[in-house]
């Protein structure tokens, strides 16, 4: 089990007072580097420009340090680690069948209609049982209507597919 002590965060990032080092290697707002200055020199020149001194690289010696707006720059990395973490889209299933009746099918195209929405996956299936199997263009018709219905919120991520007796289509939201 791992759990939360009550530690520092893993990316704990040194801000103006808290960079306790005498001398760093500055970087100013411009991104230029100005060389190495003592740390309350540098301090001084953030105070004077209404921004922060903050610690971007601690490992380096002396550590390098940016004349930047700190909350700007939290966002800028929340940002990132949000970009990267997966989207919850989930895949959504629809069964549907050569004899499907008319409500039934508007029934699960609203339900498709929905999930797309919702920013999920739909994989919509065709099951054919006895002698349907015979007449596979009847899907291919159906798969060619449910992909119209849901033009509006979705498109088919590749095309109609064939997996033993069923046929399948995926769609993905716009």
């Amino acid at each position: 089990m791992n759990r939360d002590r009550g530690g520092r965060d893993q990316d704990f990032t040194r801000v103006n007072h808290q960079i306790r080092i005498p001398q760093i290697r500055l970087i100013d707002q411009e991104g230029q580097q100005v060389g190495i200055v003592e740390t309350r020199k540098a301090l001084e020149m953030a105070e004077a420009l209404n921004l922060d001194l903050v610690e971007v690289a601690p490992n380096s010696r002396p550590p390098v340090c940016r004349i930047m707006d700190y909350g700007k720059y939290k966002y800028e990395q929340s940002k990132k680690v949000r970009k990267r973490k997966p989207h919850g889209s989930k895949l959504k299933e629809v069964r549907l069948g050569l004899r499907t009746g008319d409500h039934d099918y508007h029934f699960l195209v609203r339900h498709a209609e929905n999930f797309l929405q919702e920013r999920n996956k739909v994989k919509v299936m065709i099951t054919f049982h006895g002698r349907e199997n015979a007449h596979r263009e009847f899907g291919a018709e159906i798969m060619k209507r449910v992909q119209k219905d849901l033009e509006q919120v979705g498109v088919p991520e590749g095309p109609i597919r064939q997996e033993g007796r069923n046929m399948v289509m995926l769609m993905t939201p716009k």
